[in-house]
């Protein structure tokens, strides 16, 4: 068999599968294969780069020479040029907005230079249809360990130290979370993964799920570990297409692997998951509303307590837990609480995901530490206002945020979409 000497990778998230992303994954490969090069050179559809505003993005991998905005006329000269011949297709650089320079690499490119990306880190690296890819980079290795060396409530306890809070918006404690569901006696308790993604401009878990399911499937397993439960669910809305039917095939090659269902890598522990669709209702974000939708109820929140960790879905006690919350967990069990604990503020840990849209030059997914500045992600990440106009406010959060104007503090907060208002 040949050695694959070059990997064309490209983004197959929503926004560039729109843009006939899907169309040139064909194209280049009947190409590949008309010109004697397909035995050499693989075609790999990803996730989301996260740069959204310069998609239809293509990748070649290992010299790192990042295309943007790439059409199906422009296939030819992608194969003739760069592969044939070795010659970039300088047109199709990115072109620095301030510089006006044209960049081949996107780590050289200001919207990625200030990102750290733990929950978007496979995210535009690996097939995220496929699990070899995911376990290559050290996929299912956390859940492997706590079943293997920790208890459940060493779990919880590397958790808590690691100060990983709720990214969907709220903010609580994950690790508390787990201990307070761990507690009560039960015959059955639940992880629910809420995937109700219902601001207006705001993609982050939609592109982890489309991007890197995995993620969200193992670190669910170790939740289940940790508070006891042997099934979980994930209530995601219908509107994510491509979300769910990633997350089938993921599903489907973890039961074949053996990392989902009956006793996972030969332990006692079995832990299943199934799907649950919204219908987009904004009120099933909240968590006691979400286990209403998901029990066939009229999705209205309920008066805590009692607390879904007491009595949740089913009446059974439940962790309802975000999308990239769950993102964090396998790289906090592998790199410890420490490493975790060491990024961001004093009171607000590691990163958060931002859905970057409105005026700006970058328009995008970033994952930036907390405690970096609106104004940091705004002009250093985003390229500063279209048409160098003047910055007038910018909204965070949807719905529930707030607009905050130039006069007024500019931190991250935990709610993950921003929108400019010129």
């Amino acid at each position: 068999m040949a050695i694959e000497r070059t990997h064309i990778m490209v983004c197959g998230g929503t926004g560039c599968v729109s843009a006939q992303s899907l169309e040139m994954v064909d194209l280049l490969k009947s190409k590949l294969v008309e010109k004697g090069y397909d035995q050499e050179i693989s075609v790999v559809k990803t996730g989301c780069f996260g740069f959204c505003g310069q998609g239809p993005i293509i990748k070649i991998h290992p010299e790192n020479v990042f295309y943007v905005q790439v059409g199906l006329d422009d296939i030819d000269d992608i194969i003739n040029e760069h592969i044939i011949k070795g010659r970039p297709v300088e047109r199709l650089l990115y072109k620095e907005p301030e510089t006006q320079i044209n960049l081949s690499k996107h780590d050289e490119m200001s919207f990625y230079k200030k990102q750290y990306r733990i929950a978007l880190r496979n995210c535009g690296l690996i097939n995220p249809e496929d699990i070899n890819e995911y376990i290559a980079f050290n996929g299912y290795e956390a859940l492997g360990k706590v079943l293997a060396e920790q208890t459940p409530e060493q779990v919880i306890e590397t958790v808590k130290a690691s100060g990983l809070r709720g990214r969907g918006g709220g903010g609580f404690s994950t690790g508390l979370k787990w201990e307070l569901t761990r507690k009560p006696v039960a015959d059955q308790k639940y992880v629910i993964c809420n995937a109700d993604e219902g601001d207006p401009g705001a993609f982050m878990d939609r592109s982890i799920l489309e991007g890197d399911p995995h993620s969200v499937l193992e670190a669910m397993a170790i939740a289940g570990y940790a508070i006891g439960a042997s099934k979980g669910v994930i209530y995601i809305r219908a509107e994510y297409p491509l979300a769910i039917s990633r997350l089938q095939v993921a599903m489907g090659q973890a039961k074949e692997f053996g990392l989902l269902g009956e006793n996972i890598f030969g332990s006692d522990f079995s832990f299943d998951i199934e799907i649950k669709l919204g219908a987009g209702a904004f009120v099933c974000g909240e968590e006691t509303a979400l286990i209403h939708s998901v029990e066939g109820c009229r999705g209205e929140p309920t008066k805590k307590p009692p607390y879904p960790s007491i009595q949740g879905y089913h009446k059974k006690p439940t962790s309802v837990n975000n999308v990239e919350t769950f993102a964090n967990v396998a790289p906090i069990i592998l790199k410890g609480a420490e490493w975790f604990s060491s990024i961001g503020t004093e009171k607000s840990k590691g990163t958060k995901v931002f859905a970057l849209a409105g005026k700006i030059n970058n328009v995008g997914l970033v994952e930036v530490p907390m405690g970096t500045t609106l104004r940091e992600i705004i002009y250093d990440i985003g390229g500063g206002i279209i048409d160098g106009k003047e910055f007038k406010a910018v909204q965070t959060g949807g719905p529930s945020g707030g607009v905050i104007t130039k006069l007024e503090s500019s931190t991250t907060t935990s709610s993950g979409g921003l929108k400019l208002a010129l």
